[in-house]
């Protein structure tokens, strides 16, 4: 009997050392497993551009060259963007899609910073539009103030790489790829999609909807312009190949492939709107189209944007339905 006890008390204490050692096992298992998952969110962070110096709050510090004033001052990014929102949207919209525009804003320069250089001396970055974005210092309020205050560092991540963070003024119903809208000559990037615009009813008539007229010989420079030799006359002109969200990416002048977006941009983007063409015929001595739609289609578009804020959406829930598998990371 007194065995019996011995033997049962030896095997208790066996048990409750294994218990513990599985304990302990557990333990230790769980931490790695934490620290995997903080890596993981600290990885989704993409790098600054080399070149840029931090202040004394940790903020990117751009040499900026003001077109009207003809030479560049050095802004952190924070106050730059204040200029830039204000010149991209209107300072009067819903809070949420001044804050979608900030990120949106705010990847941009980074992304220019860490791929390009700017056409001006002595300078980061330009608030000439046909290089970068538009700039008004003069349309900064409150509001613009608190939408990139209350964004402070935040920027669009994809794959630890900051996107090119593309945005319109209004999609015509339905948002494009960048092989699409914009004869992106690379690889489609894998955050780009055809997804409903959303566009607010508020929008403009003439960003709903737009018609446009040009001289046959308009069209032929444009068409040269585009890349496109040898056109005399325009005996016949009608859209050939379109993409997934229904734009126009070629254009034929008398059975001859040109690139609708790089047409577009020939003709003048202010004129034709958009390649969400809806007519596109030759009347007397002019080349007549319609379509709809305000911009290149690729990523937000800002009336889309305008709506989602209104109807209660987050500046992050906007930029990530419009990018796809995007997050938002604090990168200062």
């Amino acid at each position: 009997m007194k065995r019996k006890i011995v033997r049962a008390a030896a095997l208790l204490l066996i048990a409750l050392l294994l218990a513990g050692c599985a304990a302990k096992g557990a333990e230790n298992e769980s931490t790695p497993k934490q620290a995997t998952l903080e890596g993981e969110s600290q990885s989704k962070k993409p790098a600054l551009p080399k070149k840029l110096k931090l202040n004394e709050n940790g903020v990117p510090e751009l040499r900026v060259y003001q077109v009207d004033e003809e030479e560049s001052r050095t802004l952190d990014i924070e106050t730059y963007l204040q200029g830039v929102l204000a010149g991209e949207m209107k300072n009067d919209w819903p809070i949420n899609a001044l804050k979608a525009q900030a990120i949106l804003a705010r990847t941009f320069v980074l992304k220019f910073c860490a791929e390009k250089k700017s056409k001006y001396p002595n300078a980061d970055i330009s608030t000439d539009i046909e290089e970068a974005q538009a700039y008004d210092e003069t349309g900064v309020n409150d509001r613009i103030e608190q939408a990139v205050k209350e964004t402070e560092g935040l920027v669009l991540s994809y794959r630890r790489e900051l996107p090119y963070a593309w945005f319109h003024a209004h999609s015509g119903g339905m948002t494009a790829r960048a092989r699409e809208g914009l004869n992106y000559e690379k690889d489609e990037p894998g955050y780009t999609q055809v997804v409903e615009g959303l566009e607010s009813d508020d929008a403009p008539a003439d960003a709903k909807e737009w018609r446009a007229a040009f001289s046959k010989a308009q069209v032929i420079a444009a068409a040269e312009k585009a890349g496109l030799s040898g056109v005399k006359t325009v005996d016949s002109i009608a859209v050939g190949d379109r993409g997934e969200s229904g734009r126009a990416v070629t254009i034929l002048i008398n059975d001859q492939a040109v690139s609708a977006p790089e047409l577009r941009l020939a003709l003048g983007s202010s004129d034709m709107r958009s390649t969400l063409l809806t007519s596109l015929k030759i009347e007397d001595d002019r080349v007549v189209m319609a379509g709809k739609g305000y911009g290149h289609g690729v990523g937000m578009p800002q009336w889309g944007a305008y709506a989602l804020a209104e109807d209660g959406k987050s500046a992050e829930e906007i930029v990530t339905y419009y990018f796809k598998d995007v997050t938002v990371e604090k990168v200062w």
